[in-house]
């Protein structure tokens, strides 16, 4: 079950709740949970956390705001990546506990703040009389709403959204709102979590791709492999230009599997990290007619429960995450099976 973080008043009376995005602990929760206050009080499992207005992102414009905590022990939950989410998409929600409920369509619902009416890309959503009483309550705000298949975050919850023929009900939709400023703090704050929080399935992201293509890595490699400051130049050269083959060759015991593993951590932990898929001689099939073939096994394998993409072509899937294609190590492939050439 997804974590909240519960918003409060220094006095501890209750705002809303919000959810952690990434890995320094940054709350993403409605901008009504926290308007008005100079300080927030934040709940997490057996933790709180004081904000100082110093700590506090207020985005009215969009309905939210970002608080920054020291995570308050509490899991960062993957934001989808879809710009659009389909109407009929089942989806839960916390509202005086979780809920499911419908995805009716996208709508520009008016949020009110600071004597002003923002209009904000937002979510309709359908839900049962409880449902909707308990959304009109205060506390609900700032709720992620989450993809019932995936457990992806869609949406924040807010109260007072409204449009002109319906109030209540709405939830800013939290790509299409990071979409209206790309360069603004919330399309930083999604960027890192998906470099940070690994997505699964069809929402899989470039921090899911990191974690798949990363148990293909050989562990076997010495922790601490000679220096060789000219191959590996070579090596980042051919990452970075648009050669799609580059063979490394050499004599068994010279160094070719740990020159590739290094290559493939150095990607792992660059500044703007790479996925890499780790293919041996054994893995390739007889049968098969292009690499796509040994890759997509091999990420079915490393998936936790099935295809990463919920399909068959696994290297599809993590092509997708932020336009980044990982790159394939093929490594002792004088061991693969006899057959047609891999890539023809």
């Amino acid at each position: 079950m997804a974590e909240l973080v519960k918003i409060c008043d220094p006095a501890g009376r209750e705002r809303g709740s919000g959810f952690v995005a990434d890995d320094r602990g940054t709350v993403v929760t409605s901008h009504e949970a926290v308007d008005g206050l100079t300080r927030v009080l934040l709940h997490g499992p057996g933790r709180t956390w004081l904000a100082e207005p110093s700590d506090v992102t207020a985005l009215p414009g969009l309905a939210l705001a970002l608080v920054r905590t020291d995570g308050l022990g509490v899991r960062p939950l993957p934001v989808a990546r879809r710009e659009t989410v389909d109407p009929g998409t089942y989806v839960r929600l916390p509202a005086r506990g979780w809920r499911q409920a419908r995805v009716l369509g996208a709508a520009r619902a008016a949020y009110p703040a600071a004597g002003a009416l923002h209009e904000v890309p937002a979510v309709e959503l359908a839900i049962g009389t409880d449902g909707r009483d308990a959304l009109a309550q205060r506390d609900a705000c700032g709720g992620p709403v989450l993809d019932a298949a995936t457990g992806a975050v869609l949406a924040v919850l807010g109260t007072t959204l409204h449009t002109e023929h319906r109030s209540g009900g709405f939830a800013v939709a939290l790509r299409a709102a990071a979409g209206t400023d790309p360069q603004g703090e919330l399309a930083a704050l999604l960027e890192r979590n998906a470099a940070t929080v690994p997505g699964r399935g069809t929402e899989l992201n470039l921090a899911g791709a990191l974690e798949l293509t990363a148990a293909t890595l050989d562990a076997t490699v010495a922790s601490e492999p000679v220096e060789r400051p000219r191959i590996a130049a070579e090596l980042d050269a051919f990452t970075t230009a648009d050669r799609p083959v580059l063979a490394l060759v050499g004599n068994p015991g010279t160094g070719r599997t740990t020159e590739l593993t290094a290559l493939a951590l150095r990607r792992a932990h660059a500044p703007h990290p790479a996925p890499t898929l780790w293919l041996r001689g054994s893995d390739l099939h007889a049968t098969d007619t292009t690499l796509a073939d040994a890759a997509t096994r091999a990420l079915t394998k490393t998936a936790p429960a099935g295809p990463p993409c919920g399909g068959s072509d696994g290297v599809g899937c993590v092509r997708g995450p932020a336009g980044c294609v990982p790159g394939g190590w093929a490594d002792g492939t004088a061991s693969r099976p006899a057959g047609p050439p891999c890539g023809g």
